[in-house]
């Protein structure tokens, strides 16, 4: 298990997220990186917004499938941190 991944989930049971909400942060953050082919601990919040753009438009989720998409990635230590500094 890499750092970031023991952190993401450390901090998922410090919020009291239940087992089933961290396993699916968990693979949505995994998607994510792997849909760009890079460490979450790169990409940026431009990033964020292209993945979202592109679960709306070729995956066609619904909106709530995409939130939750969105909030795993503000869950992430990194990416949270990105993602809570853009707003």
């Amino acid at each position: 298990m890499t750092p970031l991944r023991q952190r993401m989930i450390e901090d998922m049971q410090v919020r009291n997220l239940s087992p089933h909400t961290q396993t699916s942060y968990v693979q949505q953050v995994s998607l994510f990186a792997r849909h760009f082919g890079k460490s979450p601990e790169i990409l940026s919040p431009e990033n964020i917004r292209a993945y979202q753009v592109y679960l709306t438009n070729e995956k066609k989720l619904a909106p709530g499938s995409i939130q939750i998409a969105v909030a795993s990635l503000c869950v992430s230590p990194i990416l949270g941190e990105v993602a809570n500094s853009s707003s």
